[in-house]
């Protein structure tokens, strides 16, 4: 069977992750949500996403296909019942299609001729930008007995100090000189030829995705997750940041959610408790307004390529765009549009000529190509925010 990921209605929810990737490409957990379909199902996917996104992200349709709602996470179950479909039959979870039955060139789906399939069990739904970190203790939980199953971890060096070590996982080439893991609330997964510094200390639920490097003397609270080719210092508690992306230094980050190539230059900081300790509000795409999250605790949300200079202070529930630059002294706005260049004094607008030159820069410093895509997909994106910045 040929199963096709799709982005679903909780795709603008997900702005800015998704100006620059379908929902299945998000990571929380320890994998992307792609990764953890493909795992499950033990076979490649591909992806039905805006038009625009569908060069890098293309579709393979064939003869049978399966069309899964990527908001939804698997478990043994979902997936279960997903590789049962028929031909006219649908699984659903409330009015939410999870996934559907289609064949090749069948566009106008009416599901009033499916035969609905009830799912009833639990399973985590990624569907609002602060779901990502919010659900990702649990989702580092599902992910850790996933990909750990039936497999011996590498050896706790004995200069590593550690809490619950049958709850903890560590992949070849992992150095871990003078650490302390804990891993009493939640497991701890340690990637391949990734790096913990002296002096760090870690509680769990935590991923260190390949790659990935800790800084000395780092103070990281679970649940949280720093993915694939991260460099990360301070103090972190509550995290999601998905790869590529650099906090090397001291500063506090929690409960946010980090795009890949981004940066936050030394003591940043950012709020995640409101002074009077109301429910925060995070500004959503879609309404062009500020959104209840029914969460006390939301820090900074911050799209792809965007940058913060040293000492930035970031407000409780703030988001940034893509390719924006921040710097300079006070606090900026909550909501700081894509492709901006400025801080709290005001923003001018970042140019994609100036912002590729950047970009190209940023990522040949990791040996990793700023494509023709990648430009069109900014392009793209620069032109569809402009109604965000005040040009």
């Amino acid at each position: 069977m040929n199963y096709i990921l799709f982005d679903g209605p909780s795709r603008n929810n997900l702005l800015p992750f998704t100006y620059t990737r379908p929902v299945a490409d998000i990571r929380v957990g320890i994998l992307t949500i792609r990764q953890k379909w493909e795992t499950y199902l033990d076979t490649t996917t591909t992806t039905v996403t805006e038009d625009y996104l569908s060069d890098k992200f293309p579709m393979v349709e064939m003869d049978k296909n399966v069309m899964i709602n990527a908001s939804y996470l698997p478990n043994l179950e979902l997936v279960e019942m997903i590789r049962n479909l028929e031909e006219n039959q649908a699984v659903f979870k409330g009015e939410d299609v999870i996934a559907f039955y289609s064949k090749e060139g069948q566009e106008d789906i009416d599901f009033n001729t499916y035969e609905a399939i009830e799912f009833e069990d639990d399973c985590l739904k990624i569907e609002h930008t602060w779901d990502i970190f919010s659900k990702n203790g649990e989702a580092i939980h599902e992910d850790f007995d996933l990909i750990t199953k039936d497999r011996k971890s590498k050896p706790i060096p004995e200069t590593t100090v550690a809490f619950h070590s049958d709850n903890i996982f560590i992949e070849e080439g992992a150095k871990l000189p003078l650490c302390s893991l804990n891993a009493e609330k939640g497991p701890i997964y340690i990637g391949k030829n990734t790096e913990i510094m002296e002096g760090s200390m870690i509680r769990g639920p935590f991923a260190l995705c390949e790659n990935a490097i800790v800084k000395m003397a780092a103070k990281i609270y679970g649940p949280t997750t720093i993915g694939p080719h991260c460099k990360v210092g301070g103090e972190v508690d509550n995290c999601v940041i998905f790869g590529y992306s650099s906090k090397g230094h001291d500063g506090f980050l929690g409960n946010s959610v980090l795009g890949e190539w981004c940066n936050l230059g030394a003591d940043t900081n950012t709020s995640n408790l409101k002074n009077n300790y109301a429910e925060v509000r995070l500004w959503n795409y879609d309404t062009k307004g500020f959104a209840k999250t029914g969460l006390q605790f939301c820090g900074l949300i911050m799209g792809d390529h965007s940058k913060a200079g040293i000492n930035t202070m970031f407000n409780t529930g703030t988001v940034v765009g893509v390719s924006a630059n921040i710097f300079g002294s006070g606090f900026p706005r909550n909501f700081v549009p894509s492709f901006s260049w400025g801080g709290s004094s005001g923003y001018t607008t970042f140019l994609t000529k100036k912002v590729f030159e950047v970009t190209r820069v940023v990522m040949a410093r990791r040996n990793i190509e700023f494509t023709e895509q990648d430009k069109q997909i900014l392009e793209y994106v620069f032109e569809e925010t402009k109604q965000f910045r005040r040009e």
